[in-house]
């Protein structure tokens, strides 16, 4: 269940434009974010055994506002976390259709995303997309694809070694560490951690261990499979391209380069463009009926105003008023693309504001977890991280993490980068506690009362 819902194909381009300090910044993601995060959540999990994930366990620990807060924040990742996914793609589509120039066009760029995102919205409205789909999406998107690119990246590793002109260059200890001209790889440690966000999730299921006390060891065997994946094919690619050429958002890229080099034919590039495409719009799918039922029950607690119709079901149970004003405001993001020219800094400036209000989030969840096991040391948990001093150590360290990525993130890059990712932050961070101040206290009372008469038509 981890490695369905954080193991990505998308992130290999991060992980390789890194160059050596890959290793570094993987081995802080998973040791220092990634497992902090599953142990926390393994806990909260165990002691809050009811359906609502880190905006229960928020709620509970540190107030209705931060509960809403985390309900809207998981939200509203949506928006740039979505653009950055669509934003696969239009170079997946150019190789499948043999004209890679669009690959790299912001105009496309634009056009496809909105037209992918749109109609995987109204597909939704109309269609049970999650019963269509079913469980190949994650073998078409994910198993295959990485099977298919590691064995081709490995084969071409063993016939040429690793080129002379590419990211990796050749070796010496002290390129691991980002120091010096080596630095700017840091615009890539944020892109990295975003690997794992979402990972706390799988923590619903601990209760149905036989043994509870074997999910640490779990979560570390998954954690570990998924660092040594990533970088074996973030090795690879960083191995054949060269800084110059990596296209963040090109995932059939290295493909290319590895058939080219192995002598495959070139429709194998076009099978495995269209593979991936089809697990991307699948993904896509997942995304625009599944976080709206954070704001979903939000709005039907009377957090949101309910002229909003945010309240309303439809047959799947999504509610359409939601899955409409998130493809609005999911264009309007997509809009970096017309706005960056550069299209890698367009995505990493998407990237990294996903990256803040997820990590804000995570915040959120590790101060709520120390503040419950000081205020209610007593509560029963069918898992515990440890005494008090783990449950502060784990928590501190996840805390300490994310500021090293926050600084990472912001001291990397142009003044403008600093301001575009900041700002859609800052604004999307500070809206839900406006909100929440100005919730009316009869709005829950007019939802009880319009969701009555809703269920007699």
């Amino acid at each position: 269940m981890t490695i369905a819902l954080a193991a990505s194909i998308r992130n290999i381009p991060d992980v390789a434009a890194a160059g050596w300090p890959m290793f570094l910044y993987m081995g802080i993601a998973t040791f220092l974010f990634a497992l902090p995060i599953c142990l926390i959540a393994g806990e909260f999990g165990s002691t809050f055994p009811e359906k609502g994930g880190p905006e229960l366990w928020v709620r509970n620990t540190l107030g209705d506002n931060f509960g809403f807060a985390t309900s809207w924040l998981l939200w509203t990742i949506l928006f740039p976390s979505m653009v950055v996914v669509a934003s696969a793609l239009p170079p997946l589509i150019a190789t499948a259709i043999n004209i890679p120039k669009l690959g790299t066009d912001n105009i496309f760029t634009l056009i496809v995303i909105l037209v992918s995102f749109w109609g995987m919205t109204f597909l939704n409205r109309v269609l049970d997309m999650a019963q269509i789909t079913g469980k190949w999406a994650n073998w078409i998107g994910i198993y295959i694809p990485f099977i298919i690119m590691t064995i081709l990246g490995v084969a071409v590793l063993i016939k040429t070694g690793i080129h002379p002109n590419s990211i990796l260059h050749s070796f010496s200890p002290e390129k691991i560490i980002p120091l010096g001209s080596g630095a700017k790889s840091l615009a890539y440690f944020s892109p990295i951690a975003l690997i794992f966000v979402g990972i706390e999730l799988s923590s619903v299921y601990i209760t149905r261990l036989k043994k509870t006390k074997e999910y640490p060891i779990g979560v570390l065997a998954t954690l570990l499979f998924m660092l040594v994946l990533n970088l074996i094919n973030g090795f690879m690619e960083s191995a054949m391209i060269s800084s110059a050429k990596i296209n963040l958002n090109n995932i059939v890229q290295p493909i290319i380069i590895y058939n080219k080099i192995l002598g495959l034919p070139s429709w194998f590039n076009n099978l495995f463009s269209i593979l991936v495409t089809i697990g991307v719009c699948i993904q896509l799918s997942a995304w625009v009926s599944g976080p709206d039922k954070t704001m979903l029950a939000s709005a039907r607690d009377g957090y949101i105003s309910p002229k909003l119709k945010f309240w309303k079901k439809d047959k799947f149970g999504d509610s359409p008023s939601i899955m409409y004003v998130q493809a609005i405001i999911v264009s309007v993001f997509s809009c970096a693309y017309l706005l960056i020219p550069d299209i890698n800094s367009a995505f990493l400036d998407l990237v990294n504001a996903t990256n803040v209000i997820y990590c804000t989030v995570y915040v959120f969840m590790a101060i709520g977890f120390i503040k419950m096991r000081v205020k209610e040391p007593n509560l029963k948990s069918d898992f515990q991280v440890g005494n008090q001093f783990m449950a502060w150590l784990i928590g501190l360290v996840l805390i300490v993490t994310i500021g090293v990525i926050m600084v990472a993130t912001f001291i990397v890059g142009t003044l403008f980068n600093f301001l575009v990712v900041a700002g859609i932050s800052a604004v999307i961070i500070i809206l839900p506690f406006i909100f929440f101040h100005f919730k009316k206290p009869r709005w829950a009372t007019e939802v009880k009362a319009l969701i009555k008469d809703n269920s007699r038509k």
